[in-house]
C-alpha cells in the first residue's frame, strides 16, 4: 500500500475513534444527573468518576494513540451506573418506550394511606 492509503486508513481510524469519544462524552454528561441521585450506590458513582480520571491520566494500559482501553473503561462504569440506577428504580431516560405508573384503579388522588 502506498502512503496515501495509509493516511486515508488513519483518518478513518481517527474518525471512528472520535465519534465513539463523542457518543461516550454525550453519555457521561446524560450519567450527570444519575450521580448526583442519592439513590445510587456510592461504588457506582465511584466508578464513573474513575473511569474518567483513567481515560484524562497519562498512565494507560495500552499506548496513548489507541483509546480502546480508555472506552472499554467508560463503557462499563456507565453500563454499571445504569444497571444501578435500574435496580435502585431512578428512571434514566434510556428506555423510550417505558410507560410512567399509574395510580391504582379504584384509589382517589385525595385518599389517605
Amino acid at each position: 500500500m502506498d502512503t496515501t492509503a495509509w493516511l486515508v486508513l488513519g483518518a478513518v481510524a481517527a474518525l471512528i475513534m472520535l465519534a465513539l469519544a463523542v457518543v461516550l462524552l454525550v453519555r457521561v454528561f446524560r450519567a450527570r444527573k444519575l450521580l448526583v441521585d442519592a439513590g445510587i450506590p456510592l461504588r457506582s458513582k465511584a466508578l464513573v468518576w474513575a473511569a474518567v480520571i483513567y481515560t484524562v491520566s497519562p498512565v494507560d494500559l495500552l499506548p496513548d494513540p489507541v483509546y480502546l482501553d480508555d472506552i472499554g473503561f467508560l463503557l462499563v462504569a456507565l453500563r454499571s451506573l445504569h444497571s444501578a440506577a435500574a435496580a435502585a428504580g431512578v428512571r434514566t431516560g434510556a428506555s423510550t418506550g417505558a410507560k410512567t405508573p399509574e395510580a391504582p384503579v379504584g384509589r382517589r388522588p385525595d385518599a389517605v394511606g
